[in-house]
């Protein structure tokens, strides 16, 4: 394993304070939406009617809300109807962890947008080429990494005030940083380079952020996801095919301690709530793996009707059901419905079987 290197990542925005005397505080709990969320934009929350489900189609340029109770779409947001292009490409959600407040990322239009609990727009954040987005509700900070389209993007990372939209940027040093997770204390944020093999641990109080780097060949590691205890990482990588399993006793220097081999360039990744299996799909080989990161071992691998393209990936707040957002964007899976459908496939987490398969808008991601 490389060494790292520490550097102040901290970043002044325009008539802001410095980050780390901004961003202070520990969140006191896993925040539910950061927990379920390993989307490349589908994002679950707990709320009063429901739970929700919110799935970003973004060739479609809207998003599709799944009652979580019985699995079936209740509304789809349409963005052209409020003002935006259709080439706004929605790509990830996050959701504040009463459900009160959702966000939501726009490619096309280099824009994070806050929605209330009805779907009604009540806030947006300016900033080039948003991508993941990982919420400290705790802390009301919200952190954007950037998208994957991007070639040449900022070498930075977003910090939005939820309460005012206003931006901060943290300096990480290294070309396109896309993966994007929190660790549960609200500590420390992790993102990871898609251009150079580098992982940066940025502590939010001071602005630091230590340098990792990862042996081998380029990875380009799509996506982190957190164990609910804060004690592991694992980390997607595109070129390699590999779920990296990282250990988190240092927060600020994730040690790599084994690498599972499933292929098909993996993509978002998820924690079970106990800790016990990552779940993820391969994009090119339209199959989900269930993994016990704790020995490296491929649990079983979930193939079948609406796996087409997956991406992104959620559990329920009871922990019953699995979600995983599929593109479809080869056409794989024939819908029923509209001829360019995208896919939310429901895996019970007991049985581990596809229960339901969701027909959302075109390019689900």
């Amino acid at each position: 394993m490389s060494k790292g290197t520490t550097v102040d990542g901290s970043r002044r925005g325009q008539d802001s304070p410095r980050l780390g005397d901004r961003i202070r505080g520990v969140a006191a709990a896993l925040l539910l939406s950061a927990a379920l969320t390993a989307p490349g934009a589908i994002a679950a929350q707990e709320s009063h009617g429901g739970p929700f489900l919110y799935v970003a189609n973004q060739p479609a340029a809207t998003v599709s809300v799944i009652d979580m109770s019985v699995n079936e779409v209740v509304e789809t947001v349409d963005l052209q109807t409020l003002g935006f292009g259709p080439n706004a490409k929605p790509h990830h959600i996050a959701v504040e962890p009463d459900g009160a407040h959702w966000y939501l990322s726009l490619i096309g239009e280099n824009r994070v947008l806050k929605f209330d609990r009805d779907n009604e727009l009540v806030g947006q954040a300016e900033f080039e080429v948003p991508g993941l987005l990982a919420l400290d509700a705790a802390d009301g900070v919200l952190y954007v990494g950037r998208s994957m389209s991007a070639v040449n993007p900022p070498q930075r990372i977003g910090a939005i005030d939820i309460a005012t939209m206003d931006v901060d940027e943290i300096d990480v040093f290294y070309p396109r940083p896309h993966a994007l997770a929190l660790h549960p204390t609200g500590q420390f944020v992790y993102s990871a380079s898609l251009g150079v093999n580098q992982i940066a641990a940025v502590d939010v109080a001071s602005g630091l952020a230590n340098l990792v780097s990862l042996d081998g060949p380029p990875h380009a590691v799509v996506q982190f996801a957190v164990s609910p205890n804060g004690r592991n990482m694992v980390g997607t990588t595109q070129l390699t095919g590999q779920v990296m399993v990282f250990e988190l006793a240092a927060m600020n220097r994730p040690e790599l301690v084994r690498t599972v081999e499933v292929g098909g360039q993996p993509w978002h990744p998820v924690y079970t709530h106990d800790g016990r299996y990552v779940v993820v799909g391969s994009k090119m080989a339209n199959k989900v793996s269930v993994i016990d990161p704790a020995t490296g071992r491929v649990v079983k691998v979930i193939e079948g009707e609406g796996i087409a393209q997956p991406h992104g990936a959620a559990v329920s707040p009871d922990g019953r059901w699995i979600y995983v957002s599929n593109n479809n964007s080869k056409g794989d899976y024939t819908p029923q419905g509209a001829a360019d459908a995208g896919t939310v496939v429901v895996i019970d987490a007991g049985s581990l079987e596809i229960a339901k398969v969701i027909e959302v808008g075109a390019g689900a991601a």
